[in-house]
């Protein structure tokens, strides 16, 4: 993988605002299968959408520290067994939309927590559900939280196609823009870390686009199947995190941070 800068995330940025008078349109007409029938994970609709093009899918790219990401699809999770496997941090889906809890959640945030993982919470993220600061409260609430230990990221926003219909979920490039950013600007509200952000290089995009430069506060968990990173969303010049497969050595997806062990750990610590 070619080495890209690392930054930490310790300096704030102001949060940034959109153009006076911006509006978010009401949500697009969802589908009637209802919240929490079924459960999503980091990648799942990526992978579904975009394919892999790896050709040696048990042979991780060079990179400094290997992580994975797990959701209730992992069931109870051998901590023990992944860290003795190399993976040094980890993150476990903790909600998504306003209606599903990942019932696996303590014994995968905490377990991972248990055996030295740094570990962090996501959400994914359902825009024509309701809006970002509303599912943003739900997740701080049921596990998206944050404190300066030095063993918890800050929590994620799982941003990817929709896996009930219109790949934008209905929404404009500016509205989209203004829902993540109601998302990030209640989590630093809540958690005084600003989130970070996963998602592919293509559905960034073409749903949220480059009206807000998120690369300035927010850090990057990009997901792409290859044998190389390729082109980063707009607005960002390096990743914190590639999730580079979505299976393999470790239970759940494959992540390689973009740093040594002290970077991460500053990380955690913001």
């Amino acid at each position: 993988m070619a080495r890209t800068r690392f930054r930490t995330w310790t300096t704030r940025f102001a949060v940034l605002a959109l153009a006076a008078g911006a509006l978010v349109p009401a949500p697009a007409a969802a589908d009637p299968l209802p919240e929490g029938s079924a459960d999503h994970f980091a990648g799942s609709q990526i992978e579904k959408h975009e394919g892999s093009t790896r050709t040696s899918r048990s042979l991780a790219p060079v990179g400094e520290v290997p992580g994975m990401d797990v959701s209730s699809h992992q069931g109870d999770v051998d901590w023990q067994r992944s860290w003795n496997d190399g993976a040094r941090f980890a993150y476990v889906k903790a909600t998504e939309g306003t209606g599903y809890k990942n019932p696996k959640f303590a014994q995968q945030y905490d377990g991972s927590y248990d055996v030295g993982m740094i570990r962090g919470a996501y959400h994914f993220a359902l825009p024509d559900r309701s809006g970002g600061a509303e599912q943003a409260d739900f997740f701080v609430d049921n596990g998206g939280g944050w404190s300066a230990d030095g063993k918890t990221l800050p929590g994620a926003m799982d941003m990817e196609y929709n896996p009930y219909g219109d790949t934008c979920y209905g929404l404009s490039q500016a509205a989209m823009t203004q829902w993540v950013l109601d998302f990030s600007n209640r989590v630093v509200a809540r958690t005084q870390r600003y989130p970070t952000i996963y998602t592919s290089t293509s559905w960034w995009n073409r749903c949220v686009g480059g009206s807000v430069h998120f690369g300035r506060t927010n850090p990057l968990w990009v997901a792409h199947y290859a044998e190389v990173l390729g082109a980063l969303p707009i607005g960002w010049d390096f990743q914190t995190i590639w999730q580079w497969e979505a299976a393999g050595l470790f239970p759940g997806d494959q992540n390689l941070f973009n740093g040594n062990a002290d970077q991460l750990v500053r990380v955690a610590l913001g």
